[in-house]
């Protein structure tokens, strides 16, 4: 039987706030981030709203995880089975800065990109 949209919002806005909350952003910081507005940020937090594929781009964009993720999360994509998300745990890591991090997450993708070059594949990045 499908979820309930009402409780696949809801669960959506849950995911949401706490990721911003892990983050330590405010509710302000990430409608900036995002490019929306807070009241509407604050709905689809509350699972009041049903937020666009470009809305959620945008808050993925801001918390700094996979679009993909919130995508399944609203019923978008169909989920995969978890696997590593080694650029996701190093993202949430509160105890280096966001220059460590990024110079962290572009070695990774430079790594793989040069393993799936090797392997004539190409690699999509898990932020876009």
């Amino acid at each position: 039987m499908a979820p309930d949209p009402f409780e696949r919002w809801h669960d959506l806005g849950a995911f949401i706030r706490d990721q911003r909350r892990s983050s330590r952003l405010s509710l302000r910081g990430l409608s900036e981030r995002a490019g929306i507005s807070n009241p509407y940020l604050s709905q689809i937090e509350r699972g009041l709203r049903k937020p666009s594929a470009e809305i959620l781009q945008g808050i993925a964009k801001g918390l700094r995880i996979s679009a993909e993720t919130l995508y399944e999360r609203a019923g978008l994509l169909e989920e995969r089975p978890a696997g590593p998300n080694l650029v996701a745990e190093i993202l949430r890591d509160t105890t280096i800065t966001e220059d460590h991090k990024d110079a962290l997450v572009r070695i990774y993708r430079s790594f793989q990109a040069e393993v799936a070059a090797r392997n004539g594949s190409r690699l999509e990045s898990p932020l876009e």
